[in-house]
């Protein structure tokens, strides 16, 4: 029974095979020389092969060896004959291949107790059985967990799921998907070659990809969450980072969650070296700078405990965008129970609790960061001092807030709205920034600059400003000017212990252009 499960790996993965399926119990005529030929085409590491082969030809000498040797992979070459089953029982398969290939527009597909109980005895050599939180079945459990006793697809799945059923259906596929990888690799694959064949899994055979942003920017949630990737094969950077540890846990792959401002990545590092992951391309290695900017100085780890509430406040985002602050305050709310210190979402949940109404509760969390740089940050953030200062009501920060797409409209329309708010309130410091960035969304650089210089005569101490207001100056050939905004930007960061390589470019391009004046 154990082999006809793993056949629907070849029926999803191998496309010879999913012609085939509608004749499954046919056997083919073939003569003995053209099926020996044919046998040994198989790949020799692949399990779905070599049970399809023996599904067609289950009579034969050939057949029955191309069992033989899919087991033996299964087990990672540790099968004695004597557990070698002689035949494939009678098993209704087709329903775990939907499970696996079911896009979004069919319907649910689910799966008998017995057919996941099978899934559960095959799988329980999978790393993850090792881990406490693969035996808890409740909320509370989960929470009661060390980061490192969690299963993350577990946790996950029973913060979106209340029955156990609905949990155990995705989780089966996942081991499946592990099941596929773990056989290709020796019993002795290194972690680099664990990284190698889940990259060729995922992205080659599988072709989960980063989806269109006219979809994900209205609907995040979708392609976040557990369930939804694997429905889709589309998921945003944290999504398919989930899907990538999922199935890393699973293949005893330790690896690291990185997540500078907006994204999350993993990888691995064994202290001398380190592989980047980037699941939004593919799983190339892109070097760490790359993920480093002008006011983003370190890259800031997380444990698997935490990415649980980052699922959820990614989820917030869509309601927020949508202006619906009640289900988006809510969400942070889920979110705070596995990011309780998180600075971010402190500040984030108390603009909402502001939104609604909640005055006391959102100025006692701004108030907890009013004066905090992030650790991971140059410059602090101002929109909490500004509110507590009486410099912008509850509705200037939604404005700051508001989303714009790829379209003029949608700039514009934030662009009003800003303006009407720096016109009540003109010492909002991010106003004139968000303002700013708009104008230069436009290719408007005179009506950024001008703003920028207002946020500077207010506030000198943002290294963005700073920075934004060099470069503009380099543009229109002050070059005096450039150098002192771009040398108030250099020590912003140096104070931080930063030297970002967007810095150190454009002190070389200046230079060219024009030597640094005596001062």
């Amino acid at each position: 029974m154990f082999a006809r499960i793993i056949l629907l790996l070849l029926l999803f993965f191998h496309p010879l095979s999913a012609k085939k399926k509608a004749k499954v119990h046919e056997q083919p005529r073939i003569e003995n020389s053209a099926l020996k030929s044919l046998f040994n085409t198989l790949d020799p590491s692949s399990i779905s092969q070599h049970l399809s082969f023996y599904e067609l030809y289950p009579d034969t000498i050939e057949g029955k060896e191309a069992l033989r040797r899919a087991w033996n992979l299964l087990s990672g070459g540790n099968l004695p004959s004597s557990e070698v089953p002689k035949t494939l029982p009678k098993f209704d398969i087709q329903a775990i291949v939907s499970l696996v290939t079911r896009q979004s527009f069919d319907p649910p597909v689910k799966l008998t107790d017995e057919q996941l109980a099978l899934i559960e005895t095959i799988s329980e050599s999978l790393s993850n059985r090792k881990l406490k939180g693969h035996r808890v079945w409740t909320k509370e459990e989960v929470l009661k967990l060390s980061p490192e006793e969690i299963d993350l697809s577990r946790g996950l799945l029973l913060f979106q799921f209340d029955d156990k059923n609905d949990v155990m259906q995705y989780e089966a596929s996942i081991d499946l998907m592990a099941l596929q990888i773990r056989a290709r690799l020796s019993s002795k694959a290194t972690n680099e070659e664990k990284i190698r064949e889940i990259n060729r899994f995922i992205f080659q055979e599988m072709q989960f990809r980063f989806p269109p942003h006219s979809l994900y920017a209205a609907d995040i949630d979708l392609y976040t969450f557990l369930p939804s990737v694997l429905d889709s094969r589309q998921g945003v950077c944290l999504g398919v980072s989930i899907l990538y540890l999922s199935l890393a846990q699973r293949l005893d792959l330790p690896l690291e969650i990185i997540t500078p401002p907006g994204h999350i990545y993993v990888r691995y590092n064994n202290g001398s070296k380190i592989i980047n992951i980037e699941t939004t391309a593919r799983g190339i290695d892109p070097p760490s700078d790359l993920y480093l900017g002008i006011n983003n100085r370190k890259l800031q780890q997380r444990n698997m405990k935490e990415v649980i509430g980052l699922a959820f406040m990614n989820q917030a985002a869509v309601f927020w965008a949508r202006q619906d602050y009640p289900k988006t305050v809510a969400l942070y709310e889920k979110a705070a129970c596995f990011l309780p210190h998180d600075p971010l979402l402190k500040m984030f949940m108390g603009f909402n609790y502001l939104f609604t109404g909640k005055n006391a509760e959102g100025a006692k969390l701004l108030r907890e960061i009013r004066y905090l740089t992030f650790e991971e940050a140059v410059s602090p953030e101002t929109v909490p001092d500004d509110y507590l200062s009486g410099k912008i009501d509850a509705d200037g920060i939604k404005a700051v807030f508001l989303p714009v797409d790829e379209t003029r409209e949608s700039i514009t329309k934030k662009q009003k709205e800003l303006e009407q708010i720096l016109k009540r309130y003109p010492r909002f410091r991010m106003g004139y920034l968000q303002l700013a960035t708009t104008w230069l969304q436009l290719g408007r650089g005179s009506e950024a600059k001008e703003l920028l210089e207002r946020y500077h005569a207010i506030d000198p101490h943002h290294c963005i400003v700073e920075y934004y207001l060099a470069v503009l100056c380099i543009q229109r050939l002050d070059f005096n000017a450039a150098w002192s905004y771009f040398n108030l930007a250099e020590s912003l960061v140096r104070a931080r212990g930063h030297r970002p390589q967007a810095l150190v470019a454009t002190r070389d391009h200046l230079r060219r252009l024009c030597p640094e004046p005596n001062l």
